[in-house]
């Protein structure tokens, strides 16, 4: 028996993929067990146009055997096996793979699909064990064959005996290392894990001797059984999986089952999403919206994806590229037989498959979440508390660009109907002469129901939206306009109302011009301009702002890390019909001191309006009691 040398490139490309292809050493067991798989495939295709083959499924299935003492692990399938020829071929030229091969003899058959592509699968065996030992006998004939090989060095091929058709691959485990803990892959609960976390929806079973307790029979009433260990075969994946079920034959529970075993979340799905998809790209998935938000959900630990799977074996825990980062608190797998694999099966290759399944599937959820709006609005803004914020940094974020997906989903408070409202709604009830989509912002709703600011707009008739999360202003901000609507704040300069005539008369006069006057230069550097209000009714003063920054954004930015002392322009607007504008008067006329402090209270008493710091607190409380004697 004359060892064989692999080929040069062969050999340089076996070095590279036990060290560098795969990225974990479980991943060896998914590619065996593929592989088997793909070898009862054959048999399926081949038994569609031999009548002399019978397909009988019970009699083909994939075994899992671990020999701890002799650190052995055997994966056996009943699939057609090779013969001497095709073991050359397909395990001593690495990278020729013989499932691609046969699927490209039989591309239209059926609608089975064969896993294997590229024939470097086998060879991950070596991450694991320093010795491999294949023997196999092919369909039709009496003769088995053995292949074995240490790893780079070369290979032996020579008559074995074996007496059923199929393949058995035994891995000689190395001995752990410093670092390394070679034991786990011999050790039962391990090997379980690592076929339910990539094989479990194989379509045939896979079976291992499974050992546990039971009670001893015979045990009288009343006594403490005694328990014995047995070892008995069991199937060990799920095989079915649930997404090539018809949608008929499942129920809520059912998809709640699935979400928990899992592990999507510990909560309940607030909502599933089944697609059979048939076009263009061919691909099954079950998605979920969560109930609540993950403890970390807010977090850079974060991590957004999908399962996805081709052909029922799991390729990636987490594929981001199929979910947009505004969507990412959908959990749930996809599986497909389009997609474009790299060479380790691990990570996808970013092609148009890949594209047409994520567009689908952002296109079905924002579906999804429109219809939980208007058919199931309770359950919708269950959905939006958890998970609102994260659609508002979606318009926001990238300037803008996802606005259009994501302006219908968003929810506000409304000032008349005190509840959460849509901006379709809102649009949809507007007085034929209001203008603009009024808002209003503030750390909670009872504080933006106090505000002077919304009083001519509240007197008018006209709804206001009020922006409770620190986002929203910046979101509407990037929307800009809303079925031709533009948003308006209750504090900017301008709310595109026009004042009565007496308050308009009042604030053109020539003295309270130069009051306004004397009043910025003794606030110079604090605001940009005084000037008479056409907003309020009842309180003496209040902050408005010039330009696109708001105070509102002035204090999120300022609470940054980062922050570089950016402003907004701020404007002291004075009510003209309240008792303190005449005090004003007559301290301008008598007592200039006078005005000082009163313009210096009332600048201060504005910024407490706001919820912004008071620059010197002590002058303030000191401004109160020269007021008070």
């Amino acid at each position: 028996m004359v060892k064989q040398e692999f080929k040069a490139e062969s050999k340089r490309l076996l070095e590279m993929m036990i060290n560098s292809i795969y990225t974990q050493r479980e991943i060896f067991l998914r590619e065996l067990i593929s592989n088997a798989s793909d070898a009862i495939d054959k048999i399926y295709y081949k038994a569609l146009t031999d009548d002399n083959i019978a397909f009988n499924a019970a009699d083909y299935f994939v075994k899992i055997t671990a020999n701890k003492e002799a650190r052995k692990l055997t994966i056996a399938d009943t699939g057609i096996g090779m013969t001497e020829e095709e073991l050359e071929n397909n395990l001593g030229v690495i990278a020729k793979s013989g499932s691609l091969a046969f699927k490209k003899e039989n591309e239209s058959k059926d609608g089975h699909n064969i896993i294997g592509q590229f024939g470097v699968g086998f060879y991950a065996a070596f991450m694991v064990a320093d010795r491999v030992t294949v023997t196999s006998r092919a369909l039709g004939s009496g003769q088995a064959f053995k292949w074995e090989s240490e790893g780079a060095d070369g290979y032996t091929i020579e008559p074995a005996e074996k007496a059923a058709v199929g393949t058995e691959i035994v891995l000689h485990i190395k001995p752990n290392a410093e670092e390394d803990n070679y034991d786990e892959f011999l050790e039962e609960y391990r090997l379980r894990a690592i076929v339910k976390k990539y094989s479990d929806f194989i379509r045939y079973p896979i079976k291992m001797d499974v050992s546990g307790q039971r009670p001893k029979e015979g045990a009288a009433e009343g006594e403490t059984p005694e328990f014995e260990a047995y070892t008995e075969e069991q199937t060990i994946n799920s095989m079915v999986p649930i997404w090539r079920k018809n949608k008929s034959e499942l129920t809520d529970g059912d998809y709640e089952a699935f979400y928990h075993e899992k592990r999507y979340g510990f909560d309940k799905p607030l909502k599933h999403i089944h697609i059979s998809a048939d076009g263009a790209v061919v691909y099954r998935a079950i998605l979920y919206v969560p109930e609540s938000t993950p403890f970390d959900y807010y977090t850079k630990e974060y991590e957004k994806g999908l399962e996805l799977y081709s052909n029922g074996v799991l390729i990636m825990d987490k594929c981001a590229d199929l979910l947009p980062d505004y969507f990412s608190f959908v959990k749930g797998m996809v599986d497909s037989e389009d997609l474009s694999l790299n060479i380790s099966r691990e990570m996808l290759q970013h092609d148009r498959q890949l594209t047409l399944i994520a567009k689908n599937i952002k296109n079905k959820i924002k579906s999804t979440l429109l219809g939980l709006l208007k058919d199931e609005r309770e359950r919708y803004e269950t959905f939006y508390k958890a998970f609102g914020r994260q659609l508002k940094f979606g318009v926001y974020n990238d300037f803008g660009v996802n606005k259009d997906v994501l302006q219908d989903l968003l929810l506000f408070h409304s000032s008349k109907e005190n509840k959460l409202v849509s901006l379709d709604e809102y649009v949809a009830r507007m007085p034929e002469d209001q203008k603009f989509i009024y808002y209003a912002t503030g750390g909670s709703i009872e504080r933006i129901e106090k505000l002077p600011q919304t009083e001519l707009v509240a007197d008018k008739g006209y709804e206001i939206l009020y922006f409770t999360d620190d986002i929203d202003e910046f979101a509407i901000k990037a929307i800009m306009t809303y079925k031709e609507k533009q948003f308006k704040s209750v504090s900017s300069g301008d709310l595109g109302i026009e004042p009565d005539a007496d308050e308009k008369q009042e604030a053109e006069e020539p003295s309270s011009k130069a009051l306004f006057e004397q009043m910025q230069t003794l606030l110079s550097g604090k605001v940009t301009k005084v000037k008479a209000s056409k907003r309020l009714k009842s309180h003496p003063v209040c902050l408005t702002s010039e330009g696109e920054l708001s105070i509102e954004m002035e204090k999120i930015l300022s609470a940054m890390p980062n922050n570089e002392g950016i402003q907004a322009e701020k404007v002291l607007e004075i009510n003209v019909n309240h008792p303190v504008f005449q005090s004003l008067k007559e301290a301008a006329e008598k007592d200039s001191e006078k005005l000082g402090l009163y313009t210096q209270l009332l600048y201060n008493q504005a910024l407490l309006i706001e919820g912004l710091p008071i620059q010197d607190p002590v002058a303030f409380t000191n401004d109160i009691c020269k007021v008070m004697v």
